[in-house]
């Protein structure tokens, strides 16, 4: 009667072998996916980028910029075809003030080492997407490490005419600050500014002197280059200062006795003999006067004024002496210039004399 248990038992074993290898693949299979789904989560390429947008949108900066892969140097934006020049002053907490939200990755490509992982988002409410190219960096036991196979800095390339001095996102910059050349930099020149990606840049100038209204771009391609220009124009009350020195250039040209003011934009010949003593001229009508822009800082366009002139005349012919009254147009135009040191030029002259 123990016969058939003799017969069973191998039978039960292999049975049981094969249930324990179903299980052991399907808690293998369960382990593979936990790990794979913590590798995307936490270990991955995706990962590592939803991590530096979440700095990013904290307004962390230094932790930004402390990311593998992000910081550059002059090989990285030589072979960008951007300046190795470019300034890092804009790297900065005050200067991120955008909301960047709704952070999600849309596509994750591998090609050998390189890892492209596209994310979408909103940028102070505009939609937006950007790739970013990730690559290994080394492993910490047994969670990989990331970094940036091109860094998602940018440029952006500032020219301001009419003003050294503007703002990116309020804060305020000098154009001399940022320019290799310091006080030595043409005013004409733009600057380049390195910006974190992705992210909004609004330049504008306010100023006592000028003032531009803000222009805004969004930067969102790694080692890209966004160039920004601005026209600034003269201030109200920096127009009034130009207006009163041009009229005290004008009154101090009538207080000379002489026919031909020197370096004055008016005069007159008479023939017969003036008595210099009785010369009096006086500005009856005050040019208009416009600032127009002109290279860096602008020019005083072509305007109209009268002056008048009183004076006795002896005449030559008879020796009488006669009074003279008459009024004399005369055209100013010139160049308004902003010195290094925050003074105005202002020069005036005459095209009619030239």
């Amino acid at each position: 009667m123990d016969q058939p248990s003799a017969i069973t038992t191998p039978r039960r074993a292999a049975s049981d072998l094969i249930l324990l290898g179903v299980v052991f693949v399907l808690l293998a299979a369960a382990i593979w996916a936990g790990f794979s789904a913590l590798h995307r989560q936490f270990w991955g390429p995706s990962a590592f980028v939803e991590r530096y947008l979440a700095t990013l949108a904290e307004g962390d900066t230094a932790a930004a910029v402390a990311f593998p892969g992000v910081a550059v140097d002059t090989t990285d934006l030589e072979g960008a075809g951007l300046p190795d020049t470019a300034s890092d002053a804009l790297l900065r907490p005050a200067v991120v003030t955008w909301n960047l939200t709704d952070v999600e990755i849309v596509g994750e490509k591998t090609s050998g080492d390189v890892t492209e992982v596209t994310a979408s988002y909103e940028l102070d409410g505009a939609d937006g997407e950007t790739t970013f190219r990730v690559r290994p960096a080394g492993m910490e036991g047994l969670v990989p490490r990331w970094g940036f196979e091109t860094s998602p800095l940018a440029e952006i390339e500032v020219a301001v005419r009419g003003s050294r001095q503007f703002s990116v996102n309020g804060f305020e910059i000098d154009q001399r600050q940022v320019s290799p050349l310091g006080p030595e930099a043409d005013p004409l020149e733009p600057v380049s500014m390195l910006v974190l990606t992705p992210g909004v840049y609004s330049v504008s100038v306010d100023t006592s002197i000028a003032a531009a209204p803000p222009v805004t771009v969004m930067a969102d391609a790694p080692l890209g280059s966004v160039p920004i220009e601005l026209q600034a124009t003269p201030t109200a009350e920096f127009a009034d200062v130009v207006t009163q020195k041009v009229s005290d250039f004008l009154a101090q040209c009538a207080t000379q006795k002489v026919l031909q003011p020197t370096g004055c934009p008016f005069g007159t010949p008479i023939e017969d003999r003036v008595l210099p003593d009785t010369i009096q001229w006086s500005i009856i009508t005050p040019p208009p006067l416009t600032m127009v822009p002109d290279g860096a800082f602008w020019a005083l366009s072509p305007s109209t004024g009268t002056a008048h002139l009183e004076a006795d005349v002896r005449a030559l012919s008879t020796g009488y002496i006669y009074r003279v009254s008459k009024d004399v147009p005369f055209v100013i135009d010139g160049t308004v210039e902003i010195l290094p040191d925050g003074t105005a030029s202002i020069l005036v002259g005459s095209p009619d004399l030239r």
